[in-house]
């Protein structure tokens, strides 16, 4: 350094070393350095020292100024990164951590009001430790914070335990010192009126906050304020245009449900004017609904079905009728087919675990179309009951009046009443005949109720079919049903000979204590031959001997000689080997072939008794 030997030099000194950045410490060594040397006056001196401190002055001026450029740039920073942000949670986070790093604080954190709990929350922290700090909520005028959040100014304490200016309470304490802080400084997050929260940020010593620091963070809560406010509209934005998206997809949704339930009661409707029946109607449903549809009657019978049938739950039908409405059950929706308080059948839908309240409805809507289908045909089978009765009742009471009318009149029907035809008489205690006679319709090809009894033409060996018919109405009537049999018979007079025939046919039944059974006069045996108008006891010794009689030609032997011989001696070995002249073990062997022919119950009283009538007319006839 050069000796300063005149006022001048001093002053150029001190302005190069303001212009070159130099420390306080360099510009007051230049006024120590001239006192120094001696080489200026008093005057002099007094001159330099003056300029020294102006040159200080100038110099904390412009480190003020570019402190506050610092700071301006680190808001504009904060704000260009507030705008960019648009979660709420990331706005918080940022403000919070912004506020640390321009203040040069050990914690910072942001507290947000609730209005209706007239409270405020610390919702994030930067730099704290503490869990029971980080969960305080403070009543409005509790602690600093709440002082800030009630007032909407500005409050700092560089002791906080020791500043009696705010309500101390023992919850807020207690997370201040678990923190342990000591001085704090909170702002309000404001927009115009409208306080949102606090912003603080606080030491863990001792610190006076100066007004600049309390400007900078106040203008910071009043970036972070705006963008907070702007991130909450945002997200309500977001959240109104979810919730906008979702309405329309509702309304989508319901649109489609009604488009597709107007395009089913067009179907359906359409479906009803053709004369659709049950199978288009499942059908039909079944492609609306996307599932399998079947269609059962009141007794649990599949009257249709789109595909498999699907089981029918009775609990869940039972459900169902009591509501009005379709129930679902595990794996599928079940829907009761009614007319008024009177069950007519049910609806099962497979395949759709979940039904939308238009699709239910629209299956409820099928099932009151499916009612009405079942109406119609009860209708139409009631009037085709009452003319294939009324034809019935004309051809048992007066078959020879107009036989050529009645084979017309079947003809009209479907009925060939010149073909060969089993006529069939069923009895039932406790069923009304009419249900006996639906039961029994499927076996038929004219049923009807004549003389309190119901009276089948049907196909096929008389016998066979009565049997079939007891069988299969006694199980869906759950009561026994006796079937008496005759013919085969074709034309008016023959039918209505069949049918006295096929009446005395049960009423031997019931005699014999064989009711609940099925037969034709030839299966009642003898009593059969006894009863019948046109016995054939050709027939008769054919059905009872046929096999030993088959035997002994084919091989020469002499089974019914021994079966006489048998019998004409009180089923006695002894005495029958001495008329027969054979030894007793031939006729044993004789007698076990016999039973191998016709049965090890050929002893039996009724079929011993059969086995003898057989056995005379054999011999009678030659």
């Amino acid at each position: 350094m050069t000796a300063v030997t005149a006022p001048s030099d001093a002053l150029r000194r001190l302005l190069d070393l303001l212009a070159a950045g130099a420390s306080t410490e360099q510009l007051a060594h230049v006024v120590v350095a001239a006192r120094a040397e001696g080489a200026l006056g008093a005057a002099d001196l007094a001159e330099l020292a003056s300029a020294g401190e102006l040159a200080l002055r100038i110099r904390e001026t412009l480190a003020e100024h570019r402190r506050r450029e610092a700071q301006l740039l680190a808001l504009f920073d904060t704000a260009g990164e507030l705008a960019a942000l648009s979660d709420p949670d990331t706005v918080l986070r940022s403000i919070v951590r912004r506020a640390r790093a321009l203040l040069g604080v050990d914690v910072s954190y942001l507290s947000l009001n609730n209005e209706a709990e007239n409270k405020t929350y610390v919702r994030v922290s930067d730099g704290s430790v503490s869990a029971e700090f980080q969960q305080i909520v403070l009543g409005m005028g509790e602690g600093l914070g709440g002082l800030v959040a009630q007032t909407a100014r500005p409050y700092a304490t560089s002791d906080y335990f020791n500043d009696d200016r705010f309500k101390h309470t023992r919850h807020i304490d207690s997370g201040v010192r678990d923190e342990g802080l000591t001085a704090i400084l909170g702002v309000p997050l404001a927009i115009g009126p409208k306080v949102l929260g606090v912003l603080f940020a606080s030491d863990r010593s001792t610190r006076e906050f100066s007004a600049d620091e309390v400007a900078l963070l106040s203008s910071l809560a009043d970036h972070a304020a705006i963008a907070l406010d702007s991130a909450n509209l945002l997200d309500q934005t977001r959240r109104a245009v979810a919730e906008l998206n979702e309405a329309n997809a509702t309304i989508r949704a319901q649109n489609e449900a009604m488009e597709r339930a107007e395009d089913a009661h067009d179907r359906l409707t359409d479906l009803v004017l053709r004369g659709g029946d049950l199978p288009d109607v499942a059908e039909a449903v079944a492609g609306v609904l996307h599932g399998e549809l079947t269609v059962y009657d009141a007794d649990g019978t599949v009257l249709a079905s789109s595909s498999r049938p699907a089981a029918l739950d009775p609990s869940a039908l039972a459900t169902a009728r009591a509501s009005g409405r379709a129930v679902s059950t595990k794996d599928s929706w079940v829907c009761a087919v009614q007319a008024g308080p009177e069950l007519l059948g049910s609806l099962v839908l497979a395949g759709r675990a979940g039904l939308t309240e238009p699709d239910r409805r629209l299956f409820e809507r099928a099932g009151v179309v499916t009612a009405l289908l079942l109406m119609l045909r009860r209708s139409v089978v009631r009037a085709e009951d009452e003319v294939r009765g009324e034809l019935l009742t004309d051809l048992l009471t007066a078959p020879d009046r107009n036989p050529r009318a009645l084979l017309a009149r079947g003809r009209r029907l479907g009925i060939d009443l010149s073909a060969p035809h089993a006529v069939l008489v069923a009895h039932a205690d406790g069923v009304s005949r009419r249900r006996l006679a639906g039961a029994a319709a499927r076996h038929a090809t004219l049923v009807g109720v004549h003389a309190e009894e119901v009276v089948l033409l049907g196909e096929g060996d008389p016998d066979e079919l009565a049997r079939r018919v007891a069988a299969d109405v006694g199980a869906s009537t759950g009561h026994p049903v006796t079937v008496g049999a005759a013919g085969p018979a074709g034309g008016p007079t023959a039918i209505a000979d069949a049918h006295a025939e096929a009446a005395r046919c049960v009423r031997a039944l019931l005699a014999l204590g064989r009711g609940g059974e099925g037969a034709a006069m030839a299966g009642l045996g003898f009593l059969g031959q006894l009863l019948g108008d046109h016995a054939d006891l050709g027939a008769f010794v054919r059905q009872t001997l046929g096999p030993v009689l088959d035997y002994d030609e084919r091989r020469g032997t002499e089974l019914v000689a021994t079966l006489q011989a048998y019998f004409a001696n009180g089923s006695q070995l002894a005495r029958t080997k001495d008329v027969l002249h054979v030894h007793v073990n031939t006729v044993v062997q004789r007698l076990e072939r016999v039973a191998s022919l016709l049965g090890e119950d050929w002893q039996t009283p009724d079929r011993a008794l059969e086995i003898q009538l057989a056995l005379r007319v054999h011999r009678l006839g030659g």
